[in-house]
C-alpha cells in the first residue's frame, strides 16, 4: 500500500538539489575543517560560504550564525549557555517561556530550574496560543535571565509577535530568544524580527535531518555548553558536520528562492483542509490561531475521538498524519501545549494535524479528509 504524507511539521524529505550539493562533501571533499592542509581548507571554506549564505538570508553577520546538531541543540545551547552566564554576570535567576514551547525549551527550562536554582515562570497566552504582551510587560524586570518564546506553534500553528516581543525585552535590557524551527521555511524569519538569538533545524524546511543553526546577537555572552575544541567560536565543540552544514544552506537559499510560490500552494492546501474536515465532521474545531498561523497547518480538536487510534486507523489506511507533536507522537498522554490553552484532558487527547508540503495536491486533501470522516466512522 503506498501512504500520503501530511506530517510535514514533523520532518520534510530531502531536496533532490540540496542532497546533490551534500554529496561531494561526504566522497572526494571529506576533509576536517579543523585541518590546516589542503583537504581541510576546502572544508573549511564549504563551512564558512555556508555561514555567509544564511548570515545573508537572515540579514545578519556570519560571526552571529553558530552551527549546531539541529533545533533542540540550538534552544538548549541558547537557553542553557544565557541562563547560566547571566546568573554568574548579574544574579539573574528567572527565566521566562511560554507554557506552549516545544520539550527542548520546557525540559531544558526544566531542568536549570531543578539543578541550577533558577525559577521558571510562564508567560500567559490567549487560547490561541499567543503571547499575552500585556502581561508579558509586567513580568518583565531585572532578575529575569532571558525570554523564550516559541515564533511558529508545532502543535496549533500559531505565529507569535515576535517583534513586539523583542522590543518589550529590548527596553529593559534582557535578552530573548526565539524557538524558530517549524517557522523557518513557512515565514521570512529574519533578524530584523528584533530577537537576540534564534534557533532553527534544517530537516524542517527540506535539508538534512541531524544540523541546525543558532543566531546568536554579537555581544551577547554565552557560556558553552559543550567543550572540546574550539570550534564556532569554542561555543560548540565538535567537528562540524560538512556536508550537511552545505546541504542546509542550500535548503534555506532555496526556500527563500521560492518562497512566495510555496507560500501560495501551502495556504490554498491548509485551507482547503480545514474547509473540508470542518464541513464534514461538524463537532470539529480548530485550534490556534485562525489567520496567524503557519502557512502549511491545519489542526483540529475532535471530541470524543482518540486521536492516536485515529492516526493509527489513518495509517492502516494509508495516510500520515499526527496526533500533535512529532515528539508526543503514540504518547496517551494529553498535549501539554492543549492543557496549557486550557482544554480538558479528554479534549487534548482527541488532537489531529495535518501539515501539508511541496508535493502535496488538492485531490491528496480530497482523500485524506475523506479517510478522517470513514475512519472516525470505524473507531467509535
Amino acid at each position: 500500500m503506498e501512504h500520503t504524507y501530511f506530517d510535514y511539521a514533523a520532518t520534510t524529505p530531502v531536496d533532490p538539489e540540496v542532497l546533490a550539493s551534500m554529496l561531494p562533501w561526504f566522497t572526494s571533499n571529506f576533509g576536517n575543517p579543523s585541518s590546516t592542509h589542503w583537504f581541510g581548507q576546502k572544508a573549511e571554506a564549504a563551512v564558512e560560504d555556508a555561514r555567509a549564505e544564511i548570515a545573508g538570508i537572515m540579514g545578519c553577520s556570519p560571526t552571529e550564525i553558530f552551527f549546531t546538531s539541529g533545533g533542540s541543540e540550538a534552544d538548549n545551547l541558547a537557553l542553557r549557555g544565557t541562563a547560566l552566564m547571566r546568573k554568574s554576570m548579574y544574579g539573574a535567576s528567572r527565566i521566562l517561556i511560554t507554557p506552549v514551547e516545544h520539550d527542548a525549551i520546557l525540559k531544558t527550562a526544566r531542568q536549570l530550574e531543578k539543578e541550577f536554582g533558577f525559577t521558571v515562570d510562564f508567560i500567559p497566552v490567549h487560547q490561541n496560543g499567543m503571547v499575552n504582551l500585556d502581561k508579558l510587560e509586567l513580568m518583565l524586570s531585572s532578575n529575569v535571565a532571558l525570554v523564550s518564546s516559541i515564533y511558529g506553534n508545532n502543535e496549533i500553528g500559531t505565529i507569535n509577535p515576535i517583534n513586539n516581543i523583542a522590543h518589550l525585552c529590548k527596553l529593559k535590557g534582557i535578552p530573548f530568544h526565539t524557538d524558530a524551527v517549524q517557522a523557518m521555511g513557512y515565514c521570512t524569519v529574519t533578524t530584523a524580527d528584533g530577537c537576540d538569538m534564534l534557533s532553527a533545524g534544517a530537516h524542517k524546511f527540506y535539508g538534512p535531518k541531524g544540523v541546525g543553526f543558532l543566531y546568536k546577537r554579537k555581544g551577547l555572552e554565552l557560556l558553552p555548553t559543550q567543550t572540546g575544541g574550539a570550534q564556532e567560536k569554542n561555543l560548540r565543540a565538535g567537528t562540524q558536520n560538512v556536508p550537511y552544514i552545505v546541504g542546509m544552506a542550500t535548503a534555506l537559499k532555496l526556500s527563500r528562492k521560492h518562497f512566495t510560490d510555496h507560500q501560495v500552494h501551502f495556504m490554498g492546501l491548509r485551507d482547503e483542509v480545514i474547509r473540508q474536515v470542518m464541513s464534514t465532521i461538524p463537532y470539529a474545531s480548530l485550534t490556534g490561531d485562525p489567520v496567524s498561523r503557519l502557512s502549511n497547518h491545519a489542526s483540529f480538536l475532535l471530541p470524543g475521538v482518540d486521536g492516536n487510534r485515529l492516526v493509527m486507523a489513518l495509517d492502516m489506511a494509508g495516510f500520515c498524519v499526527s496526533s500533535g507533536s512529532a515528539c508526543k507522537t503514540g504518547n496517551p498522554e494529553p498535549s501539554t501545549v492543549l492543557l496549557a490553552l486550557g482544554y480538558s484532558p479528554a479534549d487534548a487527547r482527541s488532537s489531529l494535524r495535518i501539515t501539508v508540503g511541496r508535493a502535496t495536491t488538492k485531490e491528496d486533501v480530497f482523500q485524506v479528509t475523506q479517510a478522517i470522516y470513514k475512519c472516525i466512522g470505524k473507531i467509535q
